[in-house]
């Protein structure tokens, strides 16, 4: 399992350095109005891309599903389909990318100069959606084939690029926010290239399926089912992200700062754990496809074993090492004395959400799409509930309401896998 989980764990590791990096550039300008601008937009491209992250999830479990039932043509068609699909996304959102600007910017709440700033950092990178939508296809791809060292390759391409460059754009030539967003245009172009080299040398051949494989009507129905209720289930979880930074931002732009810091040890937490979830969607997925109740029963302990074990080494780091960390992040003595205020609630997020992702990863490989659409709409409507009760604590209550987001997520799931277990093996042989 770990041969798998070790190499997607840094792999989506390296996935929020892009905004980290762009954070720490811009944070050692010294400018809260800057930090605060980079961070908004940068949140914004997260949850504008996660909300596609279906690409990458669904891309994993009906990979490993198709390596597990034996299909070796559908393996190549499932990148294929993937990467036009990403093409025409990432298109649609470069036209549409004046309104989405209004409207993502405007629901954030930022002051009129971190708005401004925002907008510039926005226009530029939009254009790379088609290149990060088709790198989560080929990242999932990669991983749901075992193949996670190469989709760990891949990775640490976009990201050493992306940080050569927002050092020699923002630093160096002092191009500021606009530099930044430039260096991540780059670092995806990088990392799509060598992705389709990469497939295009596994694959042995040019990536050409035949028409009736490609548009094989069942399979693409199933696609767009799991597809949809993963966008759904993605967008209820996007909303709570965006209302903690709306809430924040709407507390000033030193708040808003603040807790942009904090965010990038969230981001680092939930891709460290999300790389056993992406173990879980291939060991699960094989095993599914291949009608193996014990085998899938056997992937379900160890990712919740080893979840826990990474959880406690995560929480453990950040106790350590987060105040060095957020001295790093910013100049300003005020940014980083508000950071430090709320750090104890960074610590204990890894520790409650590794139900989450653990069965995350569990539900998406066996394609239990409908199931995770509908526990995630409460799991938000719980958090909404716990923040306005909590509302008169501040930026606490807010961090407590997202904690108790983390909880309920994983909780309503692992109560609806043993239903969903029985179902979907109803004719297997229970594990021995």
């Amino acid at each position: 399992m770990f041969a798998i989980a070790g190499p997607a764990m840094v792999a989506n590791l390296t996935t929020p350095l892009i905004g980290i990096v762009s954070t720490i550039a811009i944070g050692r300008l010294g400018d809260a109005t800057l930090l605060g601008g980079v961070a908004i937009a940068s949140v914004i491209f997260d949850c504008l891309f996660w909300l596609f992250a279906f690409l990458r999830m669904s891309t994993v479990a009906f990979t490993a599903q198709a390596v597990g039932a034996g299909e070796v043509q559908e393996i190549a068609a499932l990148l294929v389909r993937g990467l036009v699909i990403a093409a025409l996304v990432g298109a649609g959102l470069i036209v549409l990318q004046v309104p989405l600007a209004a409207v993502l910017l405007g629901a954030i709440g930022g002051s009129e100069d971190v708005t401004r700033a925002a907008r510039v950092y926005f226009a530029i990178r939009i254009w790379s959606a088609p290149l990060a939508l088709a790198n989560y296809v080929v990242l999932g791809w990669l991983i749901g084939q075992a193949r996670a060292g190469l989709a760990l390759a891949v990775q640490i391409a976009i990201n050493i690029v992306n940080m050569a460059a927002t050092v020699a754009l923002v630093l160096w030539l002092d191009t500021g926010i606009a530099g930044a967003a430039i260096a991540a245009v780059v670092a995806e172009a990088v990392g799509l290239v060598l992705g389709v080299l990469i497939a295009r040398r596994l694959a042995h051949q040019p990536l050409s399926v035949p028409r009736a494989a490609l548009l094989d009507r069942a399979k693409l129905v199933r696609m767009l089912a799991v597809n949809r209720d993963i966008m759904i289930r993605t967008a209820a979880l996007i909303t709570a992200f965006l209302f903690f930074t709306a809430q924040g931002a709407r507390s000033g732009d030193v708040i808003l700062a603040a807790n942009a810091v904090l965010n990038n040890f969230l981001l680092v937490s939930a891709f460290f754990l999300d790389g056993l979830a992406n173990a879980a969607e291939q060991l699960c997925g094989r095993a599914f496809g291949g009608g193996d109740r014990t085998a899938f029963s056997g992937a379900v302990r160890l990712v919740i074993l080893w979840g826990f074990g990474f959880a406690l080494a995560v929480a453990a780091t950040f106790a350590l090492f987060g105040s060095a960390l957020i001295q790093a992040m910013t100049a300003s003595d005020e940014v980083r004395q508000n950071a430090l205020a709320y750090l104890w609630f960074v610590v204990a997020s890894p520790l409650l959400a590794v139900f989450a992702f653990a069965y995350d990863g569990i539900f998406i490989g066996a394609t239990w799409a409908r199931d995770m659409r509908n526990l995630m709409v409460l799991s938000l409507l719980i958090f909404l509930g716990t923040w306005f009760a909590l509302r008169a604590f501040g930026n606490a209550g807010l961090w407590t309401a997202l904690l108790v987001h983390y909880a309920a997520r994983g909780g309503l799931q692992a109560l609806r896998y043993p239903a969903n277990l029985r179902a979907s093996f109803a004719q297997a042989p229970a594990p021995g």
